[in-house]
Order: C-alpha cells, then structure tokens, then sequence
C-alpha cells in the first residue's frame, strides 16, 4: 500500500485529519486547499508520492510562482513540505523532494503604508453603517485583528468601570498564556462602542452581528469606502491599519507595552509593523532647527566657558613644574658602575 499511494488520496486524507484538530482554523484549511489544489492540478490525481523527485518539486515551484508574489509562492511551498513531512511520517515515502526549497516569507517593506489620522477620519465618515465604522476604528485605533479578532468581541468583553477590553486571539490562542490579552478602551473607540452598545438588540452577544462570516472577503466593502472617501486603497489594507497603530503606540509607549497590547512580540513588530512616518522626519528637522536658532540668537558674549574642573587645574599646575626643571646628562638615575 505504501509503494501505491497518490497523491489525491492522501491529499484528502491529509486535509480531513487536519479539519479534525482544533488547532487548525478554518482559514488555515482554505489556504492548505488553495495551495493542493494547484498541486493536484500540476502532477494530477493519480501521481503516486514516491515517483516526484526534487527536480520535479522545483519545476512544480517555477510553474507556480508565474504571476504570484515571491511570498505566496513560499507559503504554498511550506504547506506542500507540511503534506510530505507527512507522507515520510507515515513511511509512505522515504525523503521529503520539496526539503531544500525556499519556504519562509521575506520581509518586504514596501508595501508598508501608514495611514494617518486624517485619512482614516474620511474613511470613516464613508463608511454606510455604524457597524463598518467600529470595524474600522478597531482595526485603525484598536489595532485587531481582521478579521479573526474583530469578529470575536462581545459586549461582555467590554470592561466599561476600568476603561479596558479583552481581546480573544484566534491567531495566538494555541500558545499557552496567549489565548487572551487585555488593552486600553482608546478614546478613539469608546463613543463608537458606546453607540453600537445603546443601538444593540436584547441578547446580542457579539459587538459586530450582521458581518459575522468569517470568509467572506471584508476587503472588498472596505475597499469601496476608501474610494468613496476619496482614497487610494492601500496595499495589505487591514494589516497596516494595524501596523498604523503598532506604529503610533511605540511612539508614545514602551515598546514592550505597546506590543503586549497588540498581542505580539517586539521582535515581530519591529520586522512587520513599526514603521518610519513624515511625523518622525517633520519632528527630527524642527528639533535641529530648533537648536540652531536658539543658538544662532544667545550674543556671542553671553556665550561663557564651561569652567574647568579643579582637578584639570591641578594637574596643570603640577605640569609647569615639571617642564621647567632640568635633567642631568646621566638622568634620573645614579650612574652604575661598571665591573
């Protein structure tokens, strides 16, 4: 049986084995699907396991990577290597032939945009509900997750008497301690909350109630009321509304407070969120300029010396001393005799 097993069959099994554990979302399932089924359609149904060598798994990655970002290419390479760690496991095959391909995402800043205060003011104003204004906000001024941690807030997670909220991570909720994290009732969230809170219905038990259908693809409704608010849809449209405020805590914040409400690590926030905005080139130039003209206009005479610190002056003194005694010829030493 395990001389005879293709690559469908054990595509299927792989994929109901992973539906069974409840560490693997939803989410995580479609993009293991997307990824096999470019893999079913390039070796087909009936390829049996042991027959794709390595040259076949790089001429499988370049008939991939035709029209698609290196990144999902390498994503696409790390669930097809996830199918045949598992086949070697099971000792259907010996040795994994997709081991040796790149497989862990580059760091590509730039397509990072932060978006300001004043854009995200419009945005919202072109939202066409209450309800796609406080998505929104809480991916802009929150920081959540979308569409994961948005979609999980109920009211009961609103901590109104301490100004706080929980946050359920969907993401992190495998790692021990991680499950939930809390962070600040912003001001730029409280009264859109508050207004959602006094038009909820009796019994609501999540914040967010007609967007609730975690696959459906928010991108394209929000994408509309970036045009509507006469924007330009930026590029990973909700993960820089989130990285826009990762940004803007780590100003005013310690990094490892702002990261802790955010739910990740500093390390991660410094390779994918924080980034450099005008304000930080604006408030660097004003700072110098500042400086110049301050002291471009103190008089020249009431510039004074820094006083000389008392032992600098001593060691002055001792100095002269030294420089105005002679040395006999022979030096300092008595002459020694010779024998």
């Amino acid at each position: 049986a395990r001389h005879t097993a293709t690559l469908g069959p054990f595509i299927d099994k792989f994929l109901a084995s992973r539906t069974a554990d409840p560490n693997f979302k939803p989410r995580t399932i479609l993009s293991y699907q997307a990824a096999f089924k470019h893999l079913r359609g390039y070796f087909g149904e009936t390829k049996p396991l042991r027959s794709i060598s390595k040259g076949d798994a790089r001429e499988w990655r370049l008939a991939a990577s035709g029209g698609m970002r290196e990144n999902s290419i390498r994503k696409w390479t790390a669930k097809v290597k996830t199918l045949f760690n598992a086949a070697v496991e099971h000792q259907v095959i010996e040795t994994n032939p997709f081991d040796g391909l790149p497989a862990t995402t580059l760091q590509v800043r730039s397509r990072d945009y932060f978006v300001t205060r004043e854009e995200a003011a419009k945005v919202m104003a072109a939202c066409t509900s209450l309800e796609w204004k406080l998505i929104f906000a809480l991916a802009r001024f929150g920081g959540l997750r979308c569409p994961s941690e948005i979609l999980e807030l109920r009211w009961g997670d609103i901590l109104w008497d301490q100004d706080r909220f929980i946050v359920r991570s969907v993401k992190t909720e495998h790692h021990e301690g991680h499950e939930t994290r809390i962070t600040p009732l912003f001001p730029e969230l409280k009264p859109l909350l508050e207004e959602a809170f006094d038009a909820a219905e009796a019994g609501d038990e999540f914040v967010i109630t007609r967007t609730r259908n975690s696959s459906a693809n928010l991108r394209t409704t929000m994408t509309k009321a970036i045009e509507r608010a006469g924007l330009k849809p930026w590029p990973k449209l909700f993960q820089n509304l989130r990285a826009s405020r990762a940004t803007e805590l780590a100003d005013q914040y310690p990094g490892h407070v702002a990261a802790a409400w955010l739910g990740h690590s500093e390390k991660v926030a410094r390779n994918h969120y924080w980034q450099v905005t005008d304000d930080h080139f604006e408030a660097a130039t004003k700072s110098v300029a500042n400086m110049l003209q301050k002291d471009a206009a103190t008089p020249r005479k009431a510039r004074k010396p820094q006083p000389v610190a008392p032992l600098v002056t001593a060691i002055c003194d001792e100095l002269r001393l030294v420089s105005s005694c002679s040395v006999a010829r022979e030096g300092l030493e008595p002459p020694t005799k010779e024998l």
